[in-house]
């Protein structure tokens, strides 16, 4: 299969696509992106591009399943406004993209809590993407739905790395929805999700994520 992964240099997306490039499954994997991976490989192709100006022209739109990690938080985007464009507005862009191309496999790297009626403002964008890809109607679309993300990131953030102690110490005691959920683990799910995709629409909660 040939697979597009949006977000490819975050913490989720970089070990998305070693899992990609190391499966026999994935033939060819297109990894668009503001700069390109600092993974090299003959099968990897990394367009540099401007998510805000995307051309629906280019040919590596034309894919057999994609994956997107792109992801920000509130502090990082700097207003509600821009994390609602990072968040919600590329992920859907990309979607509509390869899907005019033909594509009928996505898997999304979601949230715990995604629900577009929630009165939290991160859940609630959340939930309004998954509602709208559904509406692009994949054969088989995923939403990996993790909660608290375990892993070294480029950038800390301090705020993870508190939480991250605290449910580390009580992870015995916690049920399994509320543990961290390893990147690696996420990666795992994703890159099944397009590789061997199941019909319909299919939900991954934190606690399959543990």
């Amino acid at each position: 299969m040939r697979v597009l992964l949006a977000g490819a240099t975050g913490l989720v997306g970089s070990q998305v696509l070693r899992r990609l490039l190391a499966d026999a499954r994935c033939t060819a994997a297109v990894a668009p992106g503001r700069r390109p991976p600092a993974l090299q490989d003959p099968r990897l192709s990394s367009p540099v591009l401007d998510f805000d100006q995307l051309s629906l022209e280019a040919p590596w739109w034309n894919v057999d399943a994609a994956i997107c990690a792109l992801g920000s938080t509130l502090k990082q985007a700097g207003s509600r406004q821009a994390f609602q464009r990072i968040d919600h507005g590329y992920p859907l862009a990309i979607a509509r993209a390869v899907r005019a191309h033909g594509c009928t496999v996505f898997a999304l790297n979601s949230a715990m809590g995604a629900n577009p009626r929630s009165p939290f403002f991160y859940n609630r964008v959340k939930g309004e993407l998954e509602r709208d890809l559904r509406a692009l109607e994949f054969a088989s679309l995923a939403l990996v739905r993790p909660g608290l993300i375990g892993g070294e990131r480029a950038e800390p953030r301090p705020g993870e790395q508190a939480a991250a102690r605290v449910l580390g110490a009580l992870a015995p005691v916690l049920p399994r929805a509320w543990r961290i959920n390893p990147a690696g683990r996420i990666a795992d799910a994703l890159v099944e999700a397009a590789l061997a995709p199941r019909p319909g629409v299919r939900v991954i909660g934190s606690a399959q994520l543990v």
